[in-house]
């Protein structure tokens, strides 16, 4: 292991390096905004000696949050690392926002990591949020632990908070979820809340105090055994229950006394494994001190209860073309493969990538094989391509520290990777390979954009390009038929800070407008017309007459055209011409302004002149013949509808319903999806679920999912025709 230095917040001299994949752990911290992850983070890495003195979020300092934006926001928007050493183990550390809208951030970091704290606030509670994210880990058999954060609040109570996360995340088993320590209190204060200054050790049986601002550790007193007896069986019982040795519960049950190698042992197999989760406690040191409540006992849970790299499978890898390859082992002899997690630009280095070894080792001004592929849907091509890596660093607040290399486990940023995006895969460049991707959350929630000036329209491509490859949870449309350009995004936070990279780091100024909807026209009823386009003016003239008649076809037949023509009153040259002015009319509607679809127009009739009768003479009569028909007739319009797919818990299913219908939404059925949750479909006008990504977060507590896929158009009320008719003859 490197040696470890600390000067100010944000600087350490020296990168931390690790000689073998047992010599890493990758943990990364999960809670909802606000739980104190960013806090926490600071705290670890003031105790293992990373820095002399922990940031402040609030000032902007810490070695997590130290983007302009997070500082403005007050709040975690990215995935960020912070590398610490203790006890010979390098720890990587992945601080992940808790905000919903940055879901796609927690799940890189879910990908990069081997085993995930949960960090949940003693005065807020568990969040439902929280709940899903645990129930994605369970089922991957993630290893997890818990950290009750904010003891030092008035309102803060460990036991009840306890309690709740049993019910929370034990499941079926709450006895896997217990905690390791019990706080120690002090006096209580004038207002009657008793300050938590230590923690009593249930397996070690002994007090360890941070009244000081140092762990001391004691005997405890008389007092206090009575105390810890019952949790401390409690805890025994839970470990034994999840450990290998079938014959410990009845040596246990028969009295024999329990030798505390034996229990830690099995502790730290159990938390590995993912079938035990314990419960700690943490606390921000006083100002001046080196150790906040707890932040020991979390490093030494890390090192010696979270698994290694090697304990690790890693992800499924084939050929760029698809073909299956040999399963890959954290081996830093094996052939390289890596993971590009995160992409971030940076105005001096330019673009920075995140990676992950899983296999092999990635060294610096090596050529390598890019790979991407899967995410074309989202504005990203498929590329296979060769690259050298530059520099290779890790992160520590804003600097960037000198790596030699970076072995299977590990992860580090590899510098101007041009072609490289999230989710893309680094291998040899003569042993190409590709990664199978990691979940990702679709954007559901679209925000139409325009350049403000025409100097911001000249960059807006190329920074829309650069956005979308940092942020796989965005999508880029550039629409057909409204002719908008609209990012997709998660939430109106996402679009926030979507817009304020673009103006900050992209120096592109854009405008958001109202997103349009591609709505469609069609005849209600059968109508004729006849079109006449006659000219003479002197010299060479125009004449094309033609007559029509348009009836309407079942939605998704677009336009049939059919030649009646008898007698050769159209001259067979000219019917192509007719055929093209009246599909070139329907492409530009005829009542307001949008497409008109699923009719038949058959051509019956005509006249042509020998001289002035010509191609434009007959598209421009189509044209007219076809608005003809359509003034004459009832237009109707045509509205996309989409089927919705709501997962929610079941609480909320009677909301969600109504609230569909509300939409002018059918619910078409429900099932059942997992334990306690249930999935409500429904066909929904697009019109009315724009913003439902939204609202479903506030209708389900933040619990809710949907997707969403376009189904067809149909017509829309007449009431409801009638509004849009008028919005688009105002310009609307």
């Amino acid at each position: 292991m490197s040696e470890k230095t600390s000067t100010h917040p944000g600087a350490a001299r020296r990168a931390s390096t690790a000689g073998q994949p047992t010599d890493l752990r990758n943990v990364v911290l999960v809670g909802h905004s606000g739980s104190g992850k960013t806090t926490l983070v600071e705290a670890l890495a003031l105790a293992s000696g990373a820095v002399n003195r922990a940031g402040r979020v609030e000032d902007g300092g810490c070695l997590s949050d130290y983007d302009d934006i997070e500082h403005r926001q007050q709040r975690s928007v990215q995935l960020s690392l912070v590398p610490v050493d203790w006890g010979g183990i390098k720890i990587n550390i992945l601080d992940t926002p808790g905000y919903a809208d940055f879901v796609g951030e927690l799940r890189a970091g879910l990908r990069a990591a081997d085993a995930a704290l949960f960090v949940v606030s003693a005065a807020d509670g568990v969040a439902g949020a929280t709940r899903m994210v645990w129930d994605e880990c369970a089922a991957v058999g993630m290893p997890r632990a818990l950290v009750i954060t904010h003891l030092e609040a008035s309102r803060a109570d460990f036991d009840a908070m306890t309690e709740h996360c049993r019910a929370a995340f034990g499941g079926d088993d709450p006895d896997a979820v217990l905690p390791l320590h019990l706080p120690l209190y002090g006096t209580p204060g004038a207002d009657g809340h008793a300050p938590v200054h230590g923690l009593i050790g249930l397996l070690s049986q002994r007090v360890y105090d941070y009244s000081s601002g140092e762990r001391t550790e004691r005997a405890p007193t008389a007092d206090e055994l009575p105390r810890i007896e019952a949790a401390r069986a409690r805890l025994i019982e839970g470990i034994i229950a999840e450990s290998e040795d079938e014959s410990l519960m009845d040596r246990y049950l028969g009295g024999e006394e329990m030798d505390i190698k034996t229990l830690t042992r099995d502790l730290e197999t159990a938390v590995a494994r993912g079938t035990f989760h314990p419960v700690l406690a943490a606390a921000p040191a006083p100002e001046g001190a080196r150790h906040g409540l707890g932040t020991l006992e979390l490093l030494e849970l890390i090192t010696g209860g979270f698994p290694t790299p090697v304990e690790r499978e890693a992800p499924a890898v084939t050929s760029p073309d698809g073909a299956p390859r040999e399963a890959l082992s954290c081996d830093p002899d094996g052939p390289l493969a890596a993971e590009v997690v995160k992409t971030s630009s940076d105005p001096y280095v330019g673009r920075i990538s995140l990676v992950r070894v899983f296999s092999g080792t990635l060294r610096p001004d090596e050529t390598v094989h890019v790979s991407g592929h899967g995410l074309e849907d989202r504005g990203h091509e498929d590329h296979d391509v060769d690259e050298r890596v530059g520099a290779l660093s890790a992160p520590f607040g804003k600097q960037q520290r000198p790596l030699p290399q970076a072995i299977a486990g590990d992860l580090a940023c590899v510098a101007k990777l041009t072609r490289a995006e999230t989710g893309d895969t680094l291998s040899d460049k003569d042993n190409p390979l590709l990664m199978e991707p990691w979940t990702m959350p679709d954007p559901l929630l679209p925000v139409a954009i325009q350049a403000h000036s025409k100097a911001d329209e000249d960059k807006l491509s190329q920074g829309l390009a650069r956005l979308v490859a940092e942020d796989p949870t965005m999508r880029l449309e550039h629409h057909q038929d409204t002719h908008q350009v609209v990012l997709w995004c998660l939430g109106e936070a996402h679009v926030d800070v979507a817009l304020e990279r673009l103006r900050t780091r992209y120096g592109v100024q854009v405008d958001t407008v109202a997103h349009k909807v591609s709505l469609r026209e069609t005849f209600a009823a059968s109508s004729a017309g006849r079109g006449r386009h006659v000219k003479q003016s002197g010299g060479h003239g125009q004449f094309a007459i033609c007559a029509i008649e348009v009836e309407p076809l079942p939605g998704g037949s677009g336009i049939e055209f059919v030649d009646k023509v008898v007698g050769g009153a159209v001259p067979r040259q000219f019917i192509p011409s007719v055929e093209k002015g009246v599909r070139a009319q329907a492409a530009r509607g005829v009542a307001a302004g949008y497409p008109l679809v699923d009719i038949r127009v058959t051509l019956l009739d005509g006249k042509a002149h020998s001289v002035d009768s010509s191609d434009a003479a007959f598209q421009t009569a189509g044209a007219l013949a076809l608005r003809e028909a359509a003034g004459d007739v009832r237009i109707d319009l045509l509205e996309p509808v989409s089927e919705v797919s709501v997962m929610v818990p079941d609480e909320f299913v009677g909301q969600v319903m109504s609230d569909l219908s509300g939409r002018r939404g059918r619910v078409v059925g429900t099932e059942q999806s997992g334990a306690g949750r249930t999935v409500v479909r429904a066909e929904v006008p697009e019109i009315e679920i724009d913003r439902y990504a939204i609202d479903l977060r506030s209708l389900s507590h933040g619990t809710g999912r949907f997707s969403r896929t376009h189904l067809r158009h149909e017509p829309m009320p007449p009431q409801l025709a009638d509004k849009w008719r008028e919005q688009a003859e105002n310009g609307g």
